[in-house]
């Protein structure tokens, strides 16, 4: 426990599952927490939150966070995801916290920026091509057929998990996926063509104290992700990959957060592992999404946010361990697009041995997208055992009790409408 009351300000939106995780996880510690939410102002007031934040406006957002410290002095500025992350570091260097530097910040967030440092660096990514939504398909095809190659893959600059994100294997799909980023970039967008990497998928969650990386855990993601879309399903700890796999895997990751120069706090880095070694996809500055976080825990019960408290807050975490049991979680794909009207066989999937919760996020009546244009799931599924593939083959049966009833999504025309 914090022997003196440190207040932390989380930055968040309306989006965010990890909320409560952090409240908790602040009065486990002793630590105050205020959030700070990306909202419009009307909205702020409306549901009482004491600090409303515009994260496009960094500059604005952080002259509002100066003033609030100044009746409340902060001991850091948290983000718990993305979108919080610039202005955490902009926040931070005005009130002379510990920070990452502001142009690490930015460089994580756009995938352009992250590429270029990567290659600066020498650190394993794919190649990769920016365009403009401006650009001909015809142009972008042939361009990427004489620099690129095929298979490849297009992807946004700053949409996060996997939207908009598409395998092209030729010229054909390569313009209709191109098509598809129309509808999801604003006009004149821009967005990156890579080289396809084949092999395994990880995801490494970590933290960074002074420039040193310190991995937490690396998770194996049994499912295949070859396209033509990259939905992420399961997740499971500890890796089964061999050590000295592992090994690069944290080495690559190390080096590409050191080329994009963070130097403290969580990071969460998604790689490729082939024969030719471990690649990097993408080196986030923050932690492990969603409600992903509750798969892992360290010594004495400490879960990943109440880890994240006490850096921010000064005391030392690199010495702590992640507990031995196997775990893991299932993000429940959106199978089509419709209304969620019910769902079914939660209880059941609930006995499944190994089974630790099933939680349904996606909202009844509500719309569903799925991936590319999605961007969220419908619920998440925990598991636990002695082995990993006790825990996978739990997540398994587990989803294949669970059944929803999502309908046809009915377009109403309008009177004159042809």
């Amino acid at each position: 426990m914090i022997s003196k009351t440190k207040t932390v300000l989380l930055l968040t939106t309306p989006q965010s599952y990890r909320a409560d995780a952090f409240l908790a996880a602040g009065q486990k510690l002793g630590v105050s927490i205020v959030q700070g939410f990306d909202l419009p102002e009307a909205l702020a007031q409306q549901w009482g939150m004491p600090l409303q934040l515009n994260f496009s406006e960094p500059d604005t957002a952080v002259a509002h966070i100066i003033q609030f410290a100044q009746k409340r002095p902060l001991a850091a500025v948290v983000p718990v995801d993305d979108a919080g992350a610039v202005l955490a570091a902009k926040a931070s260097k005005a009130l002379g916290l510990p920070h990452n530097d502001v142009a690490a910040a930015e460089a994580a967030r756009d995938k352009y920026k992250m590429r270029q440092m990567l290659a600066a660096a020498g650190v394993k990514s794919p190649q990769f091509l920016r365009f403009s939504l401006e650009e001909t398909g015809g142009t972008i095809a042939s361009t990427i057929e004489d620099k690129i190659g095929f298979p490849c893959v297009v992807k946004p600059l700053h949409l996060n998990g996997s939207r908009g994100v598409m395998r092209a294997n030729d010229t054909a799909e390569l313009t209709a996926a191109v098509q598809r980023l129309r509808h999801l970039l604003p006009a004149g967008g821009h967005f990156l063509v890579e080289t396809y990497l084949p092999g395994v998928e990880v995801a490494l969650e970590s933290v960074l104290e002074n420039g040193s990386l310190h991995p937490l855990a690396i998770f194996d993601k049994p499912d295949p992700l070859e396209g033509p879309f990259f939905e992420e399903t399961i997740y499971v700890t500890p890796s089964r990959l061999p050590e000295a796999v592992q090994a690069q895997i944290v080495e690559t990751a190390a080096a590409g957060a050191a080329a994009l120069g963070l130097q403290l706090g969580s990071v969460h880095a998604e790689l490729r592992v082939n024969e030719a070694g471990a690649w990097i996809v993408e080196v986030n500055g923050r932690s492990i999404g969603g409600l992903c976080s509750q798969t892992l825990r360290f010594d004495m019960g400490i879960s990943l946010e109440e880890l994240i408290l006490r850096q921010a807050t000064g005391l030392p975490v690199s010495h702590l361990q992640r507990e031995q049991q196997a775990s893991g979680v299932m993000m429940i794909p959106i199978p089509r697009g419709g209304i969620l009207r019910g769902f079914s066989g939660v209880e059941k999937a609930k006995e499944v041995p190994g089974i630790d919760e099933v939680t349904i996020t996606a909202p009844l009546n509500n719309r569903l997208v799925p991936l590319p244009e999605g961007e969220s799931y419908l619920g998440f599924i925990f598991a636990s055992g002695e082995m990993p593939d006790e825990v996978e083959r739990a997540l398994r049966q587990a989803h294949a009790l669970l059944q929803f009833q999502i309908d046809e999504e009915i377009r109403l025309s309008v009177v004159g409408e042809r």
